[in-house]
């Protein structure tokens, strides 16, 4: 019991760096230097505990039980994909759901995943359109802010003939028809003298020839609508001589049939357009940071990304302790060095969501917690058993260990302290060696 004990503080020691972290992030910036210099450092000790305290010292204890180097080799690397593997899926997975607002990098990729999803639908009719069509898929990034969206019911007016011409409309779904005036000259009380379904594009020979609305427009069925303001299209013209082009042409010509012959189709637009959203201004990411920050499932997969990111670590350190003059100090300081930066980072990201300080300090208590009942665990449930399972154990918590450093903390250690953080991994990589050297020569 007495043991039990000591393993519990040894894991909340491992892991209440994180909540040094967090006061760091709200009360004092700390320098992206140094932030990527002690995360560099941290992930080569915890690659060097990796290699020497867990697989080397694994393959040890399997070359004692009588098994050759390709199969303990077989043995540890099976152990180690495995771990990577669970982790990898699950972060994804966590990530997915909110969690990536804990981490500039993994944030930057969930926000354009985000805006590529929310725009590839707006794209999509917007490729359908053969006036925009006109353009280079480029200069969709220029286009989405003008857009609007607008539902129609049916049988509601759109606009009627002789009305100011304010807009272009593009029919992103169901369908509208164009009216004709009755006997009497009312507008819009005719019959129906033509049908325009999804894609179609009406009101711009207004625009471009500063007249008037020439016909009534009612809806057929309901309809969602895109629309681009008169002046945000004169905008669209005086910027870009391609569209200008297109719309001199449209002017002259306005059957334009034949486009699909000599431009290119509707779904490769759509692809090439897609690709060029390729990037994300602040003003997106702060609102999605924002968005993400109030959901109500972004809170529980913080928590559980906090947990997985605990439990490997100090499952390894729960399994080989046998009292506070024999434990595995590389892979504590590695896991403790980490905890600051990373909790700091975290803070922040979670400050600009919209977190308020208790809030944050309670997300990361989880951390405190999974890591004194993961050491506890390690202890009972490995460090007690058969060697072989406990190596095998070892080796999938190593695993997810190794992922960590290579998902998480290498990535930001590159993005905010550049190249030049090799060599504080290196550094780290060489204290974790020495420590282990000076078990084996005193």
């Amino acid at each position: 019991m007495t043991q039990l004990f000591e393993v519990m503080l040894v894991g909340l020691f491992t892991t209440s760096s994180s909540f040094v972290g967090v006061a760091v992030g709200l009360y004092w910036r700390m320098s992206k230097k140094l932030t990527a210099s002690l995360l560099a450092f941290a992930a080569g000790s915890l690659i060097s505990a990796l290699v020497i305290d867990l697989a080397y010292k694994g393959s040890i204890e399997l070359h004692h039980h009588g098994f050759k180097l390709k199969a303990a080799w077989a043995f540890i690397a099976g152990g180690f994909a495995l771990g990577a593997i669970i982790y990898y899926t699950t972060s994804i997975y966590l990530e997915g759901k909110g969690a990536a607002i804990k981490r500039p990098t993994q944030f930057k990729k969930f926000a354009l995943a985000r805006k590529q999803e929310q725009t590839k639908e707006l794209v999509d009719c917007l490729s359908k359109c053969d006036i925009l069509r006109h353009l280079h898929p480029e200069a969709i990034e220029q286009i989405l802010p003008k857009v609007q969206q607008r539902k129609i019911n049916k049988g509601d007016y759109l606009f009627y003939r002789g009305d100011p011409s304010d807009a272009l409309f593009i029919i992103a779904s169901g369908k509208m028809e164009v009216v004709a005036d009755d006997e009497d000259h009312f507008k819009g009380t005719g019959k129906a003298i033509a049908e325009l379904g999804a894609g179609a594009a009406f009101g711009e020979m207004g625009l471009l020839c500063k007249e008037t609305r020439k016909a009534t427009i009612r809806c057929l069925e309901e309809a969602q609508l895109l629309e681009i303001s008169s002046a945000d299209f004169d905008q669209m013209i005086a910027a870009d001589p391609l569209m200008a082009k297109a719309v001199m042409h449209l002017s002259q010509e306005r059957s334009i049939k034949n486009l699909s012959n000599t431009e290119m189709n509707s779904s490769r637009w759509a692809a090439m357009a897609m690709h060029n959203l390729d990037h994300i201004t602040k003003g997106e990411t702060n609102q999605i940071l924002h968005d993400v920050g109030q959901s109500k499932s972004a809170g529980l997969a913080i928590v559980m990304g906090n947990i997985l990111d605990t439990i490997p670590g100090c499952l390894v350190i729960g399994a080989g302790f046998a009292g506070f003059h024999k434990m595995s100090f590389t892979l504590m300081i590695g896991m403790f060095l980490g905890g600051i930066p990373e909790a700091a980072v975290s803070a922040v990201m979670l400050s600009k969501a919209g977190y308020k300080s208790i809030s944050i300090y309670l997300l990361w208590s989880t951390v405190l917690i999974a890591g004194m009942v993961a050491a506890v665990a390690g202890k009972m449930f490995i460090g007690n058993s058969s060697s072989l399972i406990a190596v095998f154990c070892e080796a999938i918590a190593g695993g997810a260990v190794l992922a960590l450093v290579t998902h998480t903390m290498i990535p930001e250690s590159i993005h905010n302290g550049g190249s030049i953080i090799v060599l504080p991994t290196v550094a780290g990589f060489l204290f974790a060696l020495y420590l282990s050297m000076e078990e084996v020569f005193l």
